[in-house]
C-alpha cells in the first residue's frame, strides 16, 4: 500500500516507517501539518496515518480539510490525547480509527492493514486508471494504449502510476523521487529524466498524440493534449 505518515516526532516516524516498509509498503513521511496537508491533497494514498498534534497545523484541521474535498481515504489518528472526549472528536472530524500513544507497532500495523482491506473492498473497476486511450490495471499491473499491451519495468510502471493518479496535474521531480525512489533529498542526478525518457518511448512513440508532457523546470504531467 501507499501510505502517508504525518508525524513530527522523528523517532516515532522512523520506527513506524521502517516497520511498514519492511512489509513492502511505500511510506511518504511528512513532519509538519502544512506539508502533510499538501501531500494528502496532491496525491492519492491507500491509508493516511495522522498525528493529532503537529507544527503549523493540527491533525484535526488537516482531517477536516481532507474530508471537505470529499476524499474518503482511510485515516488513522495517532495521539497522546487518549481521553474518550478526544477520541470522539477525532472520529467525528472524519477519522476512521484512533490509536493512543504510546502504542505497539504490531497494533498499528494491524490497524493499518484493516483500513487498507476496507478501502480495497471497492469495485474492481476503481483499480483501473485511464487517461485517454491509456489504461493501467493496478491489480494485474498491465498497461495498454489503444488496446495494445505495453511492457514496462517495475520502476516505469510506478512512475506512470504516479502520473495517472494525478492526471492533468503536475507531478514534480521531488514527488517522484519520494514516491518511486523513496529519496527524501535530491541526489543531483538525471535519473528521473532518464526513466521518463524511456517511458515516453514506450507510451508515446507509436501514437499520434503524446500523453506525457514535460513542465519545464518542475516535472511532468499525464494528460491528453488540448
Amino acid at each position: 500500500m501507499q501510505i502517508l505518515l504525518v508525524e513530527d516526532d522523528e523517532r516515532v516516524a522512523a520506527h513506524v516507517a521502517k516497520g511498514l516498509r519492511e512489509l513492502g509498503h511505500i511510506v511518504d513521511h511528512q513532519a509538519n501539518g502544512r506539508d502533510g496537508l499538501y501531500r494528502a491533497v496532491a496525491e492519492r494514498f491507500d491509508v493516511i496515518i495522522l498525528d493529532r498534534m503537529l507544527p503549523d497545523m493540527d491533525g484535526l484541521t488537516i482531517l477536516r480539510t481532507i474530508r471537505a474535498t470529499e476524499d474518503q481515504t482511510p485515516v488513522l489518528i495517532l495521539s497522546a490525547l487518549s481521553e474518550v472526549d478526544e477520541r470522539v472528536r477525532g472520529l467525528r472530524a472524519g477519522g476512521d480509527d484512533y490509536l493512543a500513544k504510546p502504542f505497539a507497532l504490531s497494533e498499528l500495523i494491524a490497524r493499518v492493514d484493516a483500513l487498507g482491506r476496507r478501502a480495497t473492498a471497492a469495485p474492481v473497476e476503481q483499480a483501473v486508471l485511464s487517461v485517454g486511450d491509456l489504461s493501467l490495471d493496478l491489480v494485474g499491473r498491465v498497461v495498454r494504449r489503444g488496446g495494445i499491451r505495453i511492457d514496462l519495468t517495475t520502476r516505469e510502471f510506478r512512475i506512470l502510476e504516479q502520473l495517472a493518479r494525478n492526471a492533468g496535474r503536475v507531478v514534480t521531480r521531488s514527488m517522484l523521487l519520494e514516491t518511486v525512489w523513496e529519496y527524501h533529498f535530491d541526489p543531483q542526478t538525471n535519473i528521473i529524466d532518464q526513466h521518463v525518457s524511456r517511458l515516453r518511448q514506450k507510451v508515446d512513440r507509436d501514437f499520434d498524440r503524446p500523453l506525457i508532457h514535460t513542465v519545464r523546470g518542475v516535472g511532468y504531467s499525464l494528460r491528453e493534449p488540448e
